[in-house]
């Protein structure tokens, strides 16, 4: 379904310290965060496993394939490890070719370009194959200090940004993302160990220490649909409007002193608005936003990926790197990345007033990775000697977050048709029960999807009108070849409410999807046949639809 604006919804999560994890119990907590935990149970025919399997590509199969061997072994079964690839034999099961990726990747031009069209880690074998032949013998290219601009071409379908996605749709890409980042690690032989959360005890304070998801449940009972802490937003709109032209700022330290009585003002009177910030300097306010992240109880870059995120400096392509951003990012828990995200923004803007303040993209990275980088809940094994050189891998990633986020709080194309698929296979599980009809069932499902003649006539869409819940009226569109979204709106703009009152109940959701106003129509009608088209009132903005 498409719609005029998206939800948000708060993934809460328990804080928490860290606890051993043996390897079979990792193997067994992948499977389950990627939706695939019925593969080793009892009930492993389960169809929905079979509806997400089948949307995978090669290399994100064998990589289900190595955490379902991986749990075996550990467990010394003696049976034979079930094999992926019967599940795979599915009718709608579409594995994209090696020739066709090469195609893709091979001459391309000397500017960064980020695809986002094929899986990442189809892109990562199609790389490393490349490497190995005569032609592509030179070294690669190292680091050289400086950071290209990226461009992410967008495709007719438009951009999809994180918070265009329902809830139940966002829990898809993540299960998805899961999978490709770990067939990724697997292929750039990154060996990243997750850490297993426990409870952690509650401290009595307000706002330091406090578990986010415990935080952002106090406050959405204030304003229900803030997205971040509000003491974090009072935070950034102080330092925006004071902070960002201070010489040296989030550099030069406070006034210890200065800094315990304001932290100690600010728990005792935020939240009955008593708190004057005319007098609060620009670095005490710098200081304490460091700390607020700094004494989080988990990491805000979470227990579970935390080791990941700095393992993405042991790449040496740049758009790997930002390929294993980007999917981190959509496996954060959405309390997690909406601070990060209003956080990265914050230190965005310092950056760009580099002249006034003297704080460049390094400086303000090096600055700033330890308190996301370093956290009590991981407790660090390195050597004194090698505590350096550790730093210094946590400020590149940390700069690569701050420089690329417009691009990684965007979910890739592949991950949409995945999901895309996953919704209309979820619609048609009977086809996965009985193999004698498979050959006619892929018959049809490749006649349905036959791209229309670019010479038919002219199709014509109907729109419908939701207010609240219920469906007011309805909308004639015609279709055509330059049809975008942004036109579909502007004609409704034009004929308001005027349309008859056909009114049809309440609307069902499997799936909602906010579209770039820059989405071309008539190819979303080709890639999703079934989908409802709704025109919404979006709450607080009125961008997309």
């Amino acid at each position: 379904m498409y719609h005029l604006w998206d939800y948000t919804c708060c993934v809460l999560t328990c804080v928490c310290c860290v606890l051993c994890v043996s390897e079979g119990e990792q193997e067994e907590q992948w499977l389950a965060d990627a939706g695939l935990s019925n593969l080793i149970s009892e009930d492993s025919e389960d169809v929905d496993n079979v509806v997400l399997l089948s949307t995978l590509t090669r290399t994100q199969a064998e990589a289900v394939q190595r955490r379902l061997n991986s749990y075996t072994l550990s467990l010394r079964k003696r049976n034979k490890p079930r094999d992926v690839r019967d599940v795979f034999n599915s009718p709608i099961a579409q594995v994209r070719t090696i020739s066709i990726l090469e195609s893709l990747l091979r001459g391309a031009p000397k500017e960064e370009f980020f695809i986002t069209d094929v899986a990442y880690c189809e892109q990562a074998v199609i790389f490393f194959k490349q490497a190995k032949l005569p032609q592509n013998n030179s070294q690669r290219r190292k680091e050289d200090g400086t950071l290209p601009r990226v461009i992410c071409p967008k495709c007719r379908l438009g951009v999809t940004r994180i918070q265009d996605l329902s809830h139940a749709d966002m829990k898809k890409v993540r299960q998805l993302a899961l999978i490709d980042m770990t067939a990724l690690c697997d292929l750039l032989e990154l060996e990243v160990k997750r850490h297993k959360t426990g409870k952690r005890k509650i401290p009595e304070s307000t706002l330091f220490g406090v578990p986010l998801a415990t935080l952002m449940e106090s406050d959405q009972k204030i304003k229900p649909n803030t997205s971040t802490p509000l003491f974090m937003q009072a935070l950034l709109s102080f330092l925006e409007k004071k902070g960002v032209d201070s010489e040296g700022i989030l550099r030069v330290p406070g006034s210890q002193s200065r800094i315990k009585l304001l932290q100690q003002n600010l728990e005792t009177n935020f939240y009955s608005g008593q708190v004057s910030w005319d007098e609060v300097s620009p670095n005490d306010a710098a200081a304490l936003l460091k700390k607020f992240i700094r004494e989080l109880p988990a990491p805000l870059l979470t227990t579970e990926y935390l080791n990941t995120f700095s393992a993405v400096r042991d790449i040496t392509e740049l758009k790997q790197k930002l390929h294993m951003l980007n999917l981190l990012i959509l496996l954060l828990p959405e309390p997690n990345r909406n601070t990060l995200k209003a956080l990265l923004e914050f230190l965005s803007k310092v950056v760009s007033r580099e002249k006034k303040n003297r704080m460049n993209l390094w400086a303000v990275a090096t600055i700033m990775a330890p308190n996301l980088f370093l956290h009590k809940a991981v407790p660090s094994r390195l050597t004194e000697g090698a505590e350096k050189g550790h730093a210094e891998k946590a400020a590149d990633v940390m700069r690569l977050l701050i420089r690329y986020q417009e691009l990684l709080w965007t979910i890739p194309n592949f991950l949409m048709g995945q999901v895309r698929k996953l919704n209309e296979n979820s619609n048609r599980r009977y086809q996965f029960y009985d193999r004698r009809i498979k050959n006619l069932l892929r018959k049809i499902h490749t006649d349905s999807r036959e791209k229309p003649d670019k010479n038919s006539s002219e199709l014509c869409r109907t729109v419908k009108i939701q207010v609240g819940d219920l469906v007011s009226s309805t909308m004639e569109y015609q279709l055509t070849t330059n049809s975008r979204a942004s036109d579909l709106l502007a004609q409704f703009q034009r004929q308001s409410l005027r349309s008859p009152e056909n009114g049809k109940g309440k609307m069902r959701r499997y799936g909602e999807h906010c579209l770039d106003p820059d989405t071309h129509l008539l190819d979303l009608y080709n890639s999703n046949h079934g989908g409802e088209w709704v025109i919404k009132l979006k709450p607080n903005a009125s961008r997309g639809l």
